[in-house]
């Protein structure tokens, strides 16, 4: 009798896993020849879409996940990759505001405020790709985060209707890089359960037109 629980859990565990490999591989091979490194390679659009993320660590020590995405933002805009910026990000709490703050270190660092346009609700990479067609009404969108999230957001964006490439910001490695991507291969077998279920953003609005 145990023999057999053991022979059933270790099928569930090999299951799991497969699924999680079909999933990344999934999302990785769909965004071949869509994320781009380098600034002179990658096209021009005119909204660049920054994905919102907590500026500093638990502990206070800055977060170079923000902080390498707000460079590749500068780096696009001053080579004129794009002409304006909609920040999505999450704005929970009165206490935490990604997009107000994001807002703040891009104008600090010479992005004209009337360039930058704000996602409150972009709870998830979900939410701001649906949001960013049916809220901002955009088609083609340059997505800017690391790699491995921008994958995943082209792919829930193209899904939804929005042609999306991504602008690679610098990555981390070291054991705070391997737990981001521990987790991006879970948030990857979400992004099927969440397209199964058609799971829509949490919260819609009126339209904003960028321009």
């Amino acid at each position: 009798m145990r023999k057999n629980y053991y022979k059933i859990g270790g099928a569930l565990v090999a299951s799991l896993f497969l699924l999680i490999f079909l999933c990344n591989l999934i999302i990785s091979s769909s965004a071949e020849g869509k994320t781009f490194n380098s600034l002179e390679a990658v096209p021009k659009n005119r909204v660049g879409i920054v994905l919102g993320t907590s500026k500093k660590l638990i502990g206070g020590l800055p977060n170079p996940y923000y902080t390498f995405r707000i460079k590749a933002t500068l780096e696009l805009y001053q080579a004129r990759k794009i002409d304006f910026v909609l920040v999505s990000g999450d704005n929970g709490t009165r206490y935490y505001n990604e997009p107000n703050t994001i807002k703040k270190d891009l104008i600090s660092k010479g992005i004209p405020a009337e360039k930058i346009f704000l996602d409150f609700a972009g709870f998830r990479t979900l939410d701001s790709m649906v949001r960013a067609k049916e809220v901002f009404g955009l088609n083609d969108v340059t997505v800017i985060s690391q790699e491995f999230h921008n994958q995943r957001a082209i792919y829930l964006a193209e899904k939804k209707g929005l042609k999306a490439i991504g602008y690679n910001a610098k990555s981390i490695s070291g054991r705070q890089g391997l737990k981001v991507r521990l987790r991006e291969y879970l948030a990857r077998v979400k992004v099927f359960i969440d397209l199964l279920f058609n799971t829509q953003p949490k919260f819609f609005g009126e339209r904003v037109e960028i321009n």
